[in-house]
């Protein structure tokens, strides 16, 4: 036969049962604040403030290649940081064309590898300006040769050389470039399932727009991560940078452009006849006397006159006065 129970002992059970779900929602309500959101897909994903300061690290790399363009192919150019983000690298592997311009490079004393890609219209320009095209003709998608490996690996060097610039303020890091590869297929900077760091650049020359990526694999970022997190890295710039304004990058570029300078001697006429009579060993006689000034132009335009003579065993001349621009 059941038990009976008092009232005072229903009310003591009834006091019980109210505490136990009192503390059961305070616990509940514990647990949802500490909850963190978790992506199965990248669980190694890198977190938003960390992609954003290496965003404005990059964004740094860009102004240098920028101006080093510029300078390298006397025409305006831009670059600019479109995305930076994390996928899986087979997914990187499926968006890249075949044929491809792919150059590997490692940075030294880390085991991170990574990938630079041109697009091949962007690389075959580059190859065209360089070697003193306009860049202006058609650009089929092909092999590069390996010639144009050659002329492109100067500007390889150069930007895993600012990379290494804008990298500094988060450690010494040097890169180094490993070989040319034109089919994605034989690059293995990491597994396929594995996650890499995507950036993606694009690059304005004059009125045309071109793509450039950087791959890097990140099994090997915990270092760099750590200091990501650890320092406020958002506002900093390289130091050769710094106050700097895209017109002063042009300014200092034209300061260093070349120019042709040319001195005109004198003048002379001759007919016909007396020009098929010429012959070595004959002397023209020009309308200038041994002190006179003669003409110095710069990009065929008349700036300056002066005076020749002899400088250690060298022709030269003496500038004596500035021609004024509004009478030339």
């Amino acid at each position: 036969m059941a038990e009976v129970l008092s009232q005072q002992e229903i009310d003591a059970l009834l006091n019980n049962v109210e505490a136990g779900a009192e503390k059961s929602v305070e616990t509940s309500a514990h647990v949802e604040k500490e909850v963190i959101p978790f992506d199965f897909r990248l669980p190694n994903r890198i977190s938003k403030n960390q992609l954003r300061t290496i965003h404005n690290i990059n964004e740094n790399f860009a102004e240098m290649f920028s101006s080093y363009l510029m300078a390298k192919l006397q025409s305006i150019v831009t670059c600019n940081v479109t995305s930076v983000d994390q996928i899986y690298y087979s997914e990187y592997v499926l968006s890249v064309s075949n044929p491809a311009c792919l150059f590997t490079f490692d940075i030294n004393h880390t085991d991170i590898k990574g990938i630079l890609e041109f697009s091949s219209e962007f690389a075959l320009t580059l190859v065209d300006r360089l070697l003193g095209g306009n860049g202006k003709g058609k650009k089929n998608s092909q092999v590069i040769t390996p010639i144009e490996q050659k002329v492109l690996e100067v500007v390889i060097k150069k930007i895993l050389q600012d990379l290494g610039k804008a990298w500094q303020i988060i450690g010494d890091y040097d890169f180094k470039i490993d070989k040319f590869e034109p089919d994605i297929d034989f690059v293995q900077i990491t597994s396929q399932s594995e996650s890499v760091l995507l950036i993606t650049f694009e690059v304005h020359i004059g009125e045309e727009t071109y793509m450039m990526n950087l791959c890097f694999a990140t099994y090997a970022f915990d270092t760099i991560l750590s200091k990501l997190s650890s320092q406020n890295l958002s506002s900093i710039r390289p130091i050769k940078y710094q106050g700097t304004t895209a017109q002063n990058i042009l300014t200092n570029h034209l300061k260093k452009t070349e120019l042709n300078l040319e001195v005109e001697f004198g003048e002379s006429s001759i007919s016909f006849s007396q020009l098929v009579k010429l012959k070595i060993g004959d002397v023209i006689k020009i309308d200038k006397r041994i002190g006179d000034e003669v003409k110095i132009s710069v990009e065929k335009k008349h700036m300056f006159n002066g005076v020749t003579g002899v400088v250690n065993s060298h022709k030269a001349v003496k500038i004596t006065k500035r021609v004024d621009k509004r009478k030339n």
